[in-house]
């Protein structure tokens, strides 16, 4: 009876059981194709933000190494030199154009530029030669609209 009884016990238990089939899925996209395109855009998206964060970190490393070489001592003083000389040449180009005793040509030559100037007493031509590519630009100016 006892037997019964434990049998009629764990048939009632068993029968309020209830299971679910056990199904397998892999959890990466790529195995089991769930979400797959967005899966591969993120990945995609981090390696191009992994990339242009290293282009963007060598071009800040450069410019600061060429920010560094233009702030030496040496580069300043080149500069400022640079500067006076070529203002001296502007005081001096514009002495033989407009002084006292103007004439009416003359021609330099300035960093691979040949520069030619000729005067009719009207207008005043410029002719600037790129003696590398032998590039012509002319500039005519005339002389009355220089007045203050």
């Amino acid at each position: 009876m006892i037997k019964t009884n434990k049998l009629l016990a764990i048939l009632i238990i068993a029968s309020g059981v209830s299971a679910d089939e056990i199904k397998f899925q892999f959890k990466s996209p790529s195995f089991s194709g769930v979400g797959t395109s967005s899966h591969y855009l993120t990945i995609e998206n981090q390696e191009f933000n992994r990339k242009e964060a290293l282009r963007k970190e060598i071009e800040a490393l450069k410019q600061a190494a060429e920010d560094e070489a233009n702030n030496t001592t040496l580069a300043r003083f080149m500069r400022n030199l640079e500067s006076r000389i070529y203002a001296q040449l502007s005081r001096q180009l514009v002495e033989n154009l407009f002084g006292e005793n103007p004439s009416s040509s003359g021609s330099f030559e300035l960093s691979g530029q040949l520069i030619e100037y000729t005067s009719d007493g009207v207008n005043i031509t410029l002719t600037i030669t790129n003696l590398e590519t032998n590039e012509v630009t002319t500039i005519t100016l005339p002389i009355g609209d220089f007045t203050f």
